[in-house]
């Protein structure tokens, strides 16, 4: 076993393949035919200077050191460069103690075009044993390589981009008019605006998210697109916007001309610096040093409440092992690495290699934006010819943790309906300002940049329909139930409804609908701490649930020998968005029920106090002085702040509280009693 140490240095004289005379080239390290390192994209430069690091161990020096140079298309496959080997067998061997690097340069060359000139590329190659008498030594160096690699799991600062309309766009349509729509990208991450039906002056007001990496920023592309039902969308026109040209912690606003097409996009950007994520040893625990630990509940204390309104809180996740992971790889062992996630930030464990029982012991530390996220934790084995297996998961909602508990989650399977094989041992802390958490709860949730490409599944539309149907049927019932009090089918019963109907209709005011939803989410308390909890989910749903992943396994296999779905392309299309609909139907119906029966205590609290509140101004304030203050703030709204994204407060409120579904996915399954571990308790800091 070696380790190859590589530091790519620059490129010199690489080749033209834009249409400018230039190119935005980025490299490609593989070894076996396994990518093991590319670097990040420099724009618009034919001498980049990338000065990135690279750490990798080798079984072997037979394999030569493949690299391969391209050119990034957005949108397009990326174009070719140059490619050259490194042999390693000719590298000088280093004592671990005499850390030398080699400079060498690699001449770019490409096989069907043996004597184009496509330039070289500089590197610093070191070579040393892992295994010797100096074994402490490699472990120091192998430490520090490796906190070079983990800051390229850590972001640096925000980038807040609101889109506010486009001017003067290109006609596409037979009409004369488009369906525009707007995609962003920096890196990996992706945004997609929603489409504006017929218009060639499209108003978003959308705001996206993108988090920076790299100290110097980067360059997000931007194209517009024409939306065309049943073909391909049709191009507008692109744009750049250089991050590196902007000032941080100051909201700029552009207007940029769309290349290859016609028109303006009007954007407002924003960077903001931030530190909200890391890593580090379990022996070094930033919550057990006192100091540190105090500063952190001052930051969040009561008496902060205006400071920084968007730093709700702090997190701490202790990864600290797996026992009994599946199996994935032909040896009857795994190469289990783990993925912690909250929202958009998304670190990574080392890999502990052919080990069913790892021991990780990483802490990793968030700030909080929103007290309704759910942290998720997923283990996968690495594959060197693939990407990597997926091993379990688990998802755990922040309000539900107890603080400085150390539990064994039963890891679960990708839709997170039921168990697969093996347990993760974690230990978090959450502390949070309750009253940012709960002003928080009334904008928009953070979009997650990491779209899942929806699927026909003939079990989902199913359930999908199932879960509206139900919802549905409440409101029949109760008409049915009023309707049997007028046709006195139980005198008794009609009787007191015609009295309480008197009643209530000659005494009417308007603060008795808030002061009834009230007293509903407060009996439904009661029933809940007397034992007699309403909270009960459909079995029809979670059988459905269970057999999700083996029905849909059936749904894939079958369209694969019948080819149906790939004939009735626009069918498709239709009966996922028939889907959709209904599980947005369903889902808004649930979050209301979950609301009232207690489902997240901290957001029945919060409709209790808002409730309350309206209850008592729709009490002392006139109904007129209500609706005139409403409407006032309605109409100068945009002449306050002409770039407000629009929100209703009651739907971001509703989309904090878990569906049906969401509430099988986070609930905790009981490991097995082998795996039970021995708890230990600290003082609540939540």
């Amino acid at each position: 076993m070696y380790q190859l140490d590589i530091t790519l240095r620059r490129g010199q004289s690489l080749a033209a393949r834009d249409r400018g005379g230039t190119s935005d080239p980025y490299v490609k390290f593989k070894i076996g035919g396994k990518e093991i390192f590319r670097s990040k994209i420099i724009y618009k430069n034919l001498n980049p200077v990338w000065e990135e690091k690279a750490c990798i161990l080798v079984d072997h020096l037979r394999e030569p050191l493949y690299v391969k140079v391209f050119d990034y298309d957005f949108g397009l496959q990326d174009d070719f460069m140059g490619s050259a080997f490194l042999d390693l067998t000719q590298l000088e061997l280093n004592s671990i103690l005499y850390y030398r690097p080699m400079d060498v340069t690699l001449t770019l060359k490409d096989p069907h075009y043996p004597d184009h000139d496509l330039g070289v590329i500089l590197l610093s190659v070191v070579l040393t044993p892992k295994e010797g008498e100096h074994k402490d030594v490699f472990q120091t160096q192998s430490l520090r390589l490796s906190d070079v690699h983990r800051k390229s799991h850590l972001w640096r600062g925000i980038v807040s981009i609101t889109l506010i309309e486009g001017r003067d766009l290109k006609a596409m349509d037979s009409n004369g008019l488009s369906d525009p729509y707007v995609k962003f990208r920096l890196g990996h991450q992706k945004y997609k605006s929603k489409i504006m039906p017929k218009t060639l002056n499209p108003q978003w007001r959308e705001q996206f998210d993108f988090h920076l990496y790299e100290e110097r920023g980067g360059i997000i592309d931007i194209t517009a697109w024409d939306k065309d039902a049943g073909k391909r969308d049709d191009f507008i026109g692109r744009c750049q916007v250089d991050l590196s040209a902007l000032s941080r912690e100051q909201t700029h606003k552009l207007e940029l001309q769309l290349e290859e097409g016609e028109g303006h996009l009007v954007l407002l950007v924003t960077l903001t610096a931030s530190a909200t994520v890391s890593i580090s040893d379990l022996s070094v625990n930033s919550l057990e040093d006192q100091k540190e630990r105090e500063e952190i509940l001052k930051r969040y204390s009561p008496l902060r409440i205006f400071h920084n309104l968007k730093d709700v809180g702090f997190l701490q996740v202790k990864v600290i092992r797996a026992e009994g992971l599946m199996a994935a790889d032909v040896t009857g062992k795994s190469d289990p690495f783990c993925v912690v996630e909250l929202n958009n930030d998304r670190l990574l464990t080392h890999t502990v290699y052919k080990n069913l029982n790892p021991d990780w012991n990483k802490v990793f530390t968030f700030n909080i934006k929103d007290i309704h996220s759910v942290l998720e934790v997923t283990v996968y084995d690495e594959d060197r010819d693939r990407s990597a297996d997926f091993l379990g998961k688990v998802a755990i909602p922040l309000l539900s943790i107890q603080n400085g508990e150390q539990k064994a989650y039963v890891l679960k399977n990708k839709q997170l309906t039921g168990p697969t094989k093996g347990v993760i041992y974690l230990e978090i802390d959450v502390i949070f300002n309750a009253v940012k958490a709960s002003l928080r709860t009334l904008i928009p949730k953070e979009q997650k940049y990491i779209e899942e490409e929806n699927r026909l599944s003939k079990q989902l539309l199913l359930r999908n329909f199932i879960r509206t149907k139900r919802c549905v049927m409440v409101l029949v019932n109760a008409a049915y139930y009023v309707n049997s009090c007028f046709d006195w089918d139980s005198p008794p019963r009609s009787l007191a409804a015609f009295v309480l109907f008197l009643f209530v209709v000659w005494n009417f005011e308007l603060y008795m609908i808030p002061l009834v939803l009230l007293l509903l989410l407060t009996w439904n308390y009661f029933l809940i701490i007397s034992g007699k909890d309403n909270r009960q989910r459909d079995t029809v749903v979670e059988d459905m649930l269970e057999d999700e992943e083996e029905e849909d396994d059936k749904d894939d296999k079958d369209s694969e020998k019948k080819g149906f779905i790939n004939k009735i392309y626009a069918i498709q299309e239709v009966c996922i968005s028939v889907q959709n609909i209904l599980d947005e139907v369903a889902s808004f119906g649930e979050r209301i029920k979950n609301t009232f029966n207690w489902t997240v205590p901290f957001l029945s609290w919060l409709a209790i106090v808002a409730l309350c509140m309206f209850t008592v101004i729709l009490y002392f304030i006139p109904l007129r002085y209500i609706v005139l203050v409403w409407g006032i703030n309605k109409f100068t709204k945009k002449l306050r702040c002409p770039y407000a994204i629009d929100n209703n407060e009651l739907l971001d409120f509703l989309s904090r509280v878990p569906s049906d579904i969401q509430v099988v996915q986070y609930q905790e399954l009981k490991p097995d009693p082998s795996h039970s571990p021995c708890k230990r308790k600290k003082n609540n800091l939540g």
